[in-house]
């Protein structure tokens, strides 16, 4: 049975870090935008995140968040999460799934510990802006 179930490649779908500046806190902080390369909109989006590593020599996680989008219009970002500082020295884990064109595609990304820094940013997919990307 397992055999019979066809997941498609996702592509054109992207995860970045973007660093944006946050009134409530007074300070820039880094949030997680869900990026559609794609000509046509991603549909019933859901994207599960959580965070996970070694803190002195201690295994420590987040809780799991859970977000969930009606749609993700044809090249356009949409905004997840905002990640706290505390948690950028964290493996931060996003597994999304989403329809395009009536099949389900999943994808995994993972932003490494401390990879999301100004360092790492580069031009963006999609949108004119600088970020951490994964693909």
């Amino acid at each position: 049975m397992k055999k019979d179930i066809e997941i498609p490649k996702s592509e054109h779908v992207y995860l970045a870090a973007i660093q944006e500046w946050n009134d409530d806190f007074q300070e820039n902080n880094w949030y997680v935008y869900l990026i559609n390369g794609n000509n046509q909109p991603l549909e019933m989006v859901i994207a599960v995140s959580r965070a996970y590593g070694t803190i002195d020599g201690e295994q420590r996680k987040t809780g799991t968040f859970r977000h969930a989008f009606t749609e993700v219009k044809p090249n356009e970002a949409i905004k997840i999460e905002l990640l706290d500082k505390q948690i950028l020295i964290l493996n931060n884990e996003f597994k999304v799934t989403y329809f395009l064109n009536d099949k389900m595609h999943e994808k995994n990304f993972v932003f490494k510990t401390n990879s999301i820094n100004e360092k790492a940013q580069s031009d963006l997919p999609v949108i004119d802006k600088r970020g951490v990307l994964l693909k």
